[in-house]
C-alpha cells in the first residue's frame, strides 16, 4: 500500500514538471513572438523613414541643380561657368545618393529616380552646350590635328601638341564630337578627366577616349566602334545603330538602339528601353593607363553585373526579353588596336 502511495506520488510530481516545462515553452514562444512583431514594426518602421528621407532628399537636390541650370541663360560666361560646375558637382554627388540607396527602394521608385536623373544629365549637357558654345573652327582645327597624331599612336596625342592649336578656355567648357563621318577620333586623359563627354551625329567613325569622365553620353550614332576609361556616373545611349561599344561606368541607360554589341562594366544594372538587337559582353579593351583612370572613377572593379539587364519594355516575368542578349564567347572581340 505505501509503496502504491509512492509510486503515485512520483507519478504527481512528474506530471506537474511536465505541465511546468509545457507552460515554460509557451510563456517562451510568447516573448519571442512578441519580440519579433517588434523587430518587424521598427523595420517597417525604418524602412518608411528611409524611403522619406530619400524622397525629400532627392527631389530637394534636383529642384537645386535645375534652378543652377535655368540661372544660365542670360548670365555672363563667369557666372555660367561656375553654375555648371556646381551643377556638375551636385548631379555627381546626386548619382551617388541613388546608387547608395538602391537596396530599399522599390523597382518603380528606382525606375523613376533613374529617369529623373537622366533628365538632369541631359539637360546637363545641353545647357553648356548653350551657355558655353565652343569656338567651332578651332576646335575641329584641333581634332584633325589630333586625329592625324592619334591615328599614327595614340598615345602620342599629347596636350602639349593639341594645345597649340585650339583655345585653351574653349577646350575646357566642352568635351567630345559631332557632325563627323569616317574620322578616327581621340581624347587624352588629360582633356577627359573627370568631365562630361557628348557623342553625337558620328558615323563610321572609330572613337577612343582615354581618361575617366564623369558622364558619357552617345546620341545619334551610326556604324562606329566607340571605347572609352572608367566613367564615374552613368553612361547615356540613344538612337545608335550596328555600333560596337565598350565602357566601364556605374549605371547604362539605352534607348532606340538597334544592331549594337556593348562591351560593358557596370556596377548597378544596365537598363533598355524601345532597343532590338542590343547584345553584352564583358568589358575587354586595355590601354596603359587604366589602372590608374580605374581609380579616379571610385567603380569597383570587383564588382560587374555586365549581364544583368533590365529590360523596360519587357514585363514577362520568367521570360527573357528577346530584345538584348549575351555575345558568346567564340564571338567577343578580344583585339581592339593594331
Amino acid at each position: 500500500m505505501d509503496e502504491v502511495r509512492q509510486e503515485d506520488g512520483f507519478a504527481g510530481e512528474s506530471g506537474a514538471a511536465k505541465v511546468k516545462e509545457r507552460l515554460q515553452k509557451r510563456n517562451q514562444a510568447r516573448i519571442e513572438d512578441a519580440e519579433r512583431r517588434k523587430e518587424e514594426k521598427e523595420s517597417r518602421c525604418v524602412a518608411e523613414e528611409k524611403d522619406e528621407y530619400f524622397s525629400k532628399t532627392f527631389s530637394r537636390e534636383r529642384e537645386l541643380i535645375e534652378e543652377l541650370l535655368s540661372g544660365c541663360c542670360g548670365a555672363d560666361r563667369a557666372e555660367a561657368t561656375q553654375r555648371l560646375e556646381e551643377a556638375a558637382a551636385r548631379t555627381v554627388q546626386l548619382q551617388k545618393f541613388l546608387s547608395d540607396s538602391v537596396l530599399f527602394l522599390t523597382q518603380y521608385e528606382l525606375r523613376q529616380s533613374q529617369a529623373a536623373l537622366q533628365k538632369l544629365q541631359t539637360s546637363l549637357a545641353e545647357t553648356r552646350e548653350k551657355a558655353l558654345p565652343k569656338k567651332k573652327f578651332a576646335f575641329r582645327a584641333r581634332s584633325k590635328a589630333a586625329d592625324k597624331v592619334s591615328a599614327a599612336s595614340p598615345e602620342a596625342a599629347s596636350p602639349a601638341a593639341a594645345s597649340g592649336e585650339v583655345d585653351g578656355a574653349a577646350a575646357s567648357e566642352q568635351c567630345g564630337f559631332s557632325n563627323m563621318d569616317k574620322e578616327f577620333l581621340t581624347k587624352t586623359s588629360e582633356e577627359i578627366q573627370k568631365r562630361d563627354m557628348l557623342l553625337t551625329h558620328l558615323s563610321n567613325c572609330r572613337v577612343r577616349l582615354f581618361g575617366s569622365p564623369s558622364t558619357l553620353h552617345l546620341k545619334h550614332i551610326d556604324n562606329c566602334e566607340i571605347l572609352c576609361g572608367p566613367v564615374s556616373s552613368s553612361v547615356f545611349v540613344d538612337h545608335c545603330r550596328n555600333s560596337t561599344l565598350g565602357f566601364p561606368c556605374q549605371q547604362l541607360r539605352t534607348h532606340n538602339t538597334t544592331d549594337t554589341q556593348v562591351y560593358l562594366h557596370v556596377t548597378s544594372r544596365a537598363i533598355i528601353e524601345d532597343c532590338r538587337g542590343v547584345s553584352f559582353a564583358p568589358f575587354s579593351w586595355s590601354y596603359p593607363t587604366l589602372d590608374e583612370d580605374y581609380s579616379v572613377s571610385g567603380l569597383d572593379r570587383d564588382r560587374n553585373n555586365w549581364s544583368q539587364v533590365d529590360d523596360f519594355n519587357w514585363l514577362a516575368a520568367g521570360t527573357p526579353s528577346p530584345n538584348w542578349s549575351v555575345i558568346p564567347e567564340e564571338d567577343r572581340k578580344t583585339s581592339w588596336d593594331p
